[in-house]
């Protein structure tokens, strides 16, 4: 059932340049392009009876009876498969990443497997969650509540900021579930691993359902002689992770501490590490979009031998197609403290746009149809990524000047309008975000038609079907 694989990027606010909490997550699929989308779902759009897609999981009306907040959403347009919003803010500025694919093992499969039939999945937590709750606490809580309840049929982490805090919830089996809150002055990278390992039951910053510390007793399960490391109790260490998932973690862990060190294939890597500077949103960009430049490892290098250069998984690959970091600001007013930065199609040639969140409607060029169609920033994002794979020594100095100057047009719109919010509140705030986002779309759906403009220019005379009689 699971279509997605991620990378997960967590900061506290006081890691962070700006004092913001920050969470980022990489949507990757598989072979098939997945369109990405960008909605704001108002309390009326909000479903009052619901039933999973893949699963035909009913929910009891009395557990969407509360009434529910606005929030951002970054769905899968077609709906053949669900809802899949994958990533929001609401209107009390709580934000929500769902999800991360996890691995697990076959003890605790053996005694709660993940669902055969029933349950909910990726295509639900955000819809079921993340207008129904007004805390990052409260996201935990209730995503705790809905596993209990309802059980699940694959594994999942999930991410919750708010303005002071930030958590990560794991799902255990069927039916549990453990959750960390991460530290103010840290950060977090999960690959598709179970990630969180030193846990403390019953501990400030450690939450878990009430019947998992009993089963960790009754069962067996804990390898280790001292204390609870969740990733040794009820995860994997596999060839396939120190393949796939692991060199990612090193690489962004030896990006924001360059004294890490360490090997790619490193099993035990740890979850809650320290920068050796404050993370800034550029910093969370770069690696979301790394393919471990500088390194033997780079498919677009030239350090590495042809097998080195397929030995690991990147962050950035073709099938990235929607990429967030949800940002919620400390030193601005309430208004303009969610933003959701968004980029469609491979992280490598794309360019994040900061969205406000307190806004009536999404720009139309993120609004993404399910056919091909330029006018839409997903598809156009896909023709230049493409284009550029083929030669990224010609095409990727292009991209890298389309991304700064985009990066830069961005923040000075959102300078602009941030000053522009004093006094305005209800309709008129929301107006004039709303009016700014359309602007930064606009700037970067322009940038990118240039982008391409340039490639195709650039590309001419690298074309292998020529003839020139000076040849």
């Amino acid at each position: 059932m699971k279509k997605a694989e991620c990378t997960t990027i967590l900061v506290g606010k006081n890691a962070t340049i700006d004092g913001s909490a920050m969470i980022a997550r990489s949507e990757d699929g598989g072979r098939e392009i997945i369109p990405e989308g960008f909605e704001l779902i108002t309390p009326e759009k909000q479903p009052k009876h619901y039933e999973s897609v893949i699963s035909h999981q009913k929910i009891d009306d009395e557990d969407l009876a509360e009434k529910p907040l606005r929030y951002t959403s970054a769905p899968d347009v077609s709906g053949e498969s669900g809802i899949w919003g994958a990533a929001g803010i609401n209107s009390e500025n709580v934000a929500m990443t769902a999800t991360e694919t996890i691995t697990t093992n076959a003890r605790i499969q053996g005694i709660d497997p993940l669902l055969a039939k029933g349950g909910l999945g990726e295509e639900d937590f955000v819809t079921l969650t993340l207008p129904y709750i007004h805390s990052a606490l409260d996201g935990v809580k209730r995503i705790g509540y809905l596993l209990e309840k309802y059980g699940t049929y694959e594994m999942n982490g999930m991410a919750f900021a708010d303005h002071d805090e930030v958590w990560y919830l794991e799902t255990i089996g069927g039916h549990h579930w453990i959750a960390r809150r991460i530290p103010d002055d840290a950060y977090v990278v999960a690959p598709n691993r179970l990630n969180i390992d030193e846990f403390h039951f019953g501990k400030d910053g450690f939450l878990a359902d009430d019947a998992l510390e009993d089963l960790i007793k009754e069962f067996h399960l804990n390898p280790d002689r001292e204390g609870y490391n969740m990733r040794h109790i009820f995860g994997s260490s596999t060839i396939k992770d120190a393949h796939y998932n692991n060199p990612r973690a090193w690489f962004v862990h030896n990006y924001f501490d360059p004294e890490f060190g360490g090997k790619p294939t490193d099993q035990d890597q740890p979850f809650i590490c320290h920068a050796n500077r404050k993370i800034s949103i550029e910093d969370i960009c770069f690696v979301e979009s790394s393919h471990y430049q500088d390194t033997p490892f780079d498919p677009y290098g030239d350090q590495g031998t042809p097998e080195q250069k397929k030995t690991y998984r990147p962050i950035a690959l073709n099938r990235n197609f929607e990429t967030h970091i949800l940002q919620v600001r400390n030193d601005v007013p309430e208004e303009i403290a969610g933003v959701q930065w968004l980029c469609f199609g491979p992280n490598t040639f794309n360019s994040f746009v900061p969205f406000y969140t307190n806004v009536n409607d999404t720009p139309a060029s993120f609004q993404t149809g399910p056919k091909f169609d330029l006018n839409k920033i997903f598809w156009l994002n896909k023709l230049t990524a493409q284009l550029g794979d083929t030669n990224f020594k010609v095409y990727g100095e292009l991209e890298n000047d389309f991304e700064q100057k985009s990066l830069a047009q961005c923040h000075f719109i959102q300078h602009e309008t941030d000053k522009k919010i004093a006094g305005l509140s209800g309709k008129e705030a929301e107006d004039l975000l709303t009016a700014a986002n359309q602007k930064m779309a606009d700037q970067v759906y322009s940038n990118t038609i240039e982008l391409l403009g340039n490639m195709v220019t650039e590309g001419h005379n690298l074309a292998t079907l020529k003839f020139d009689l000076l040849d």
